[in-house]
């Protein structure tokens, strides 16, 4: 599957160092094309250089074609997901998977053998922003399908300029005489916020093309067919549930399963998810072993060979072709698992799966009603956007509300002893605060909310949620613990105590500073200054033959 070497690709004196902007925002660019003999085949690859191992580039070559059965005639844009090869150095420890992100022309072409050509172009990023890298191969493709390698050439170096893509900033980034506007998103920002807004540029012509956001999907176009089984999806996705989504096409498929990833937001989805999943994935007989019950992930097929592989799967929703028109779309039934063939299998949710919570019908109504009015799709998904918000919201604040006051009590907090420990999560505990501050102050759903807890309690995202927060208090209380130590009379504590006990705070002083800085923890202003210019001054009052033990930790 390697790439064969062209006579026409660049090579650059400095090897990676020219591409670091451009691997801020794209692992590579590659071009899969279908040889006769080979199979699928990676034709062309920016930087080309880039460390791909087999195995990747294997998955990246199956994944960047639909099946067979999709019958994908024209241009067809849709994305993947694979995990990084063990062993593969990551300067970003989270990013486990790479993005893939298909623009895939198959046309009739006389000249070539099947009668067909077949070619897709190819965006692998560790960057979760899929409208930005669609947006960006819908600009890109029917260039480079016209022109070939130059332009692509072309379009990486311009890539190779753009800015760091920093949190929070609004970025202007040109691409083929024009640019498109982003914002990065922020850790800070408002669940919902408002979108981006244009910001004025000077010599920025034509003006950008400004994109709303990086990575929400058009959630009213994913679900137009399940919308009276809203309550159903978002609970399934909530709890982590093994739920497989066939689709008659990869777009559709992968549209499906990033709109159930996002339907959740802002709680992290922290199940594995496929949006577009083949056999010949390096997990398939992971996922589809029949010796242990379905693991906890969230598939997107287009094979109909995986109706069989997953009868026993609880959760599977089968989809039909996507409305295009202003018609009202079927909405798909409930079905029980039993009624799934192999054969001729009907659009529907095929479950056993009970709702703990009650649909919301007045939703439904004015969803369906603004079908019926040409309502346009943009607002539809926002205002599904916004129940969806405040549904996960009403669920997930008695939960942060609980967290927070697990924290132990800033008084308790002393520069002498080591901070107290945060308390641990009682289950019980909390489902005893839900009268007062459950979610019906905030939702007016009816239902059982407690027990959609318990066995919440029982998924993978309740176990990321809780670590992640469980972080971020403990780091919390390590700041807090550093400016309290800042603020106290270390020079007047140090007066009656032995060299041991002078040096053992040094050393503790210093670990803490060295941790703190490689957890980037938040700080007040010259807390970290105040600290190592105390531990250099106690430093210079020690004995010569101190010094040198301790001057090697002189410098954080």
């Amino acid at each position: 599957m390697n790439p064969p070497h062209r006579a026409g690709s660049p090579r650059h004196d400095g090897g990676r160092r020219r591409w670091s902007q451009f691997s801020c925002w794209l692992e590579c660019v590659c071009v899969v094309t279908f040889d006769l003999e080979l199979g699928q085949a990676v034709e062309l690859m920016f930087p080309p250089d880039v460390k791909l191992t087999e195995k990747e580039k294997t998955s990246i070559c199956y994944l960047s074609f639909p099946d067979s059965y999709s019958g994908c005639l024209g241009d067809t844009q849709f994305s993947f997901r694979l995990r990084q090869s063990v062993g593969r150095r990551s300067s970003r420890r989270e990013a486990s998977h790479f993005f893939g992100h298909v623009y895939f022309r198959q046309v009739k072409d006389v000249s070539v053998k099947r009668g067909y050509f077949q070619k897709s172009l190819v965006l692998v990023s560790r960057l979760p922003f899929t409208q930005l890298f669609h947006s960006l191969l819908q600009v890109i493709a029917p260039e480079f399908f016209e022109k070939l390698e130059p332009s692509l050439e072309a379009v990486c170096n311009e890539i190779d300029q753009w800015p760091s893509p920093t949190p929070g900033l609004t970025l202007n980034l040109p691409v083929m005489g024009g640019a498109l506007q982003v914002r990065i998103p922020s850790k800070t920002d408002k669940p919902g916020g408002s979108p981006v807004r244009h910001i004025p540029t000077e010599n920025v012509l034509p003006a950008p093309t400004l994109l709303p956001s990086l990575h929400e999907p058009d959630l009213f176009r994913s679900f137009q067919s399940l919308l009276v089984h809203l309550q159903m999806i978002w609970e399934l996705t909530l709890l982590g549930e093994p739920l497989v989504v066939m689709a008659p096409s990869p777009d559709v498929s992968s549209e499906t399963v990033l709109a159930l990833v996002s339907s959740i937001s802002p709680l992290k989805f922290c199940c594995d998810f496929r949006p577009y999943f083949t056999i010949h994935d390096n997990e398939f007989r992971e996922y589809t072993t029949r010796t242990q019950a379905p693991p906890n992930v969230l598939l997107g097929v287009t094979n109909p060979f995986f109706i069989k592989t997953f009868q026993s799967w609880p959760h599977i929703i089968r989809l039909g072709d996507v409305m295009t028109t202003g018609d009202l779309p079927k909405q798909v039934k409930v079905k029980k698992l039993s009624k799934l063939k192999i054969l001729d299998t009907k659009p529907g949710i095929y479950t056993s799966y009970k709702t703990f919570l009650h649909k919301d019908k007045i939703l439904i109504k004015r969803l369906l009603k603004g079908i019926q009015r040409k309502r346009p799709s943009e607002v539809q998904s926002a205002i599904l956007r916004r129940h969806l918000l405040e549904l996960t919201q009403s669920f997930i604040i008695p939960l942060e509300r609980y967290m927070a006051s697990l924290m132990p009590l800033q008084r308790s907090v002393t520069p002498w002893k080591t901070p107290p420990l945060i308390r641990p999560f009682s289950q019980d505990e909390f489902m005893s605060t839900l009268d007062h501050t459950g979610p019906q102050l905030t939702s007016l759903l009816k239902g059982d909310w407690t027990g959609l807890y318990r066995k919440f309690f029982r998924s993978p995202n309740f176990d990321g949620w809780y670590r992640q927060r469980h972080k971020e208090m403990s780091q919390k209380l390590e700041s807090l613990h550093l400016e309290i130590i800042c603020d106290a009379d270390l020079i007047g504590w140090t007066k009656d105590k032995s060299e041991v006990e002078i040096v053992d705070l040094i050393l503790k002083l210093r670990e803490k500073l060295n941790k703190a800085q490689r957890q980037q923890l938040q700080m007040k202003d010259g807390v970290f200054e105040k600290l190592d210019s105390f531990v250099n001054s106690i430093i210079r009052t020690l004995p010569e033959d101190l010094h040198t033990v301790l001057r090697p930790l002189e410098t954080i």
